[in-house]
C-alpha cells in the first residue's frame, strides 16, 4: 500500500538560495505518514486517547536534486519495515511534471505509552494486522 500527497511548494518553504528548505521535507513527512495511517482505519487522536503515541526516533533524508518554490511535488509513502516496536516508512519526493526524484527518507516511529513514557513490549496486535496488510 503507498499513500500519496501532493504539494505545491510555498515561499515560506524556501531558504534564502530558492530551494526547499531542508527543515520543510520533515512537515510534509509526518502528513504523509498521518495520511497512511488514517488510510489503513486508525485514527491518531483515538490511539492518543487510549494511551498510544508514536514519536520519531530516527530519520534519514537523501536529497538528490533541488525542489523551488511553486513546483508541484509528490510524496509517496509506504512501511518499508514492520516490527513489533516500530515502523519504518519510506518517503519518495518526485517532481509532479518530469517525474524526477528529489529526495528519498526513511523514517522510523516506536510504539510509546503516553502515560508512563515506555515503549510497549510489542504492539497491540489489533494495530500490527492493520499495518501488516499495509506492508
Amino acid at each position: 500500500m503507498e499513500y500519496t500527497q501532493e504539494i505545491r511548494i510555498l515561499y515560506s518553504d524556501t531558504d534564502s538560495y530558492g530551494v526547499v528548505w531542508h527543515g520543510a521535507y520533515t512537515k510534509w513527512f509526518e502528513a504523509a505518514r498521518v495520511g497512511l495511517v488514517e488510510q489503513l482505519g486508525l485514527e491518531l487522536e483515538t490511539l492518543e486517547n487510549s494511551g498510544i503515541v508514536f514519536p520519531v526516533v530516527e530519520m534519514n533524508i537523501r536529497y538528490k536534486s533541488s525542489a523551488k518554490m511553486n513546483e508541484r511535488i509528490v510524496i509517496k509513502t509506504k512501511i518499508a519495515e514492520l516490527k513489533p516496536l516500530s515502523i519504518t516508512f519510506e518517503h519518495k519526493v518526485y517532481e509532479q511534471k518530469t517525474n524526477t526524484l528529489r529526495v528519498v527518507a526513511h523514517t522510523t516511529i516506536v510504539v510509546i505509552d503516553s502515560k508512563t513514557g515506555k515503549m510497549f513490549r510489542k504492539m497491540p496486535e489489533d494495530m500490527y494486522n492493520k499495518f501488516l496488510s499495509a506492508v
